[in-house]
């Protein structure tokens, strides 16, 4: 193997692992934020009454995705040609890696979610959107309790 083709190896498995860090957080009902732990949550009991999956989408504000294609595809763009082709060439890889980035990253921090409408016993309903846990699934019917923190709401067991 040539210079050339590790410099390009190395380019590319680097960007593959500074991409991987850019899932996000699960958010599944039982996963709390460093910043909730500790922190009172009011308690309601109720019966699920739907289930519906949907797809969470992913994170397209992060920096991580766009930078980290961006420097890849400029660094491969600046192997190409000389001269002014050679810097436009640079500019280009860089644009269209940082694209190319960005879809990464969706594409990764894309979660599969549930809709969750439980009928409290109070009477009222409440729908809470939360990503799906393998270790609690929900049906129609299940009693849950609604634990709630400011505009933060989850359905657990």
């Amino acid at each position: 193997m040539n210079k050339k083709s590790v410099a390009y190896l190395t380019i590319l498995l680097s960007g593959t692992v500074l991409l991987s860090g850019c899932a996000q957080s699960t958010l599944t009902g039982t996963s709390y934020s460093r910043g909730e732990a500790r922190q009172a949550q009011s308690v309601q009991t109720g019966r699920v009454e739907s289930v519906v999956p949907i797809i969470i989408e992913g994170r397209t504000d992060g920096v991580v995705g766009a930078g980290t294609g961006a420097v890849v595809g400029g660094v491969l763009g600046h192997q190409i040609g000389g001269g002014t082709g050679q810097q436009l060439a640079t500019v280009l890889g860089a644009v269209a890696g940082g694209i190319a980035g960005q879809r990464v990253e969706e594409a990764t921090s894309r979660r599969q979610g549930v809709e969750i409408t439980v009928r409290l016993d109070n009477g009222s309903a409440v729908s809470v959107v939360q990503e799906v846990d393998q270790n609690q699934v929900f049906s129609p019917g299940d009693r849950v309790r609604v634990l709630g923190q400011g505009s933060t709401m989850r359905v657990t067991y």
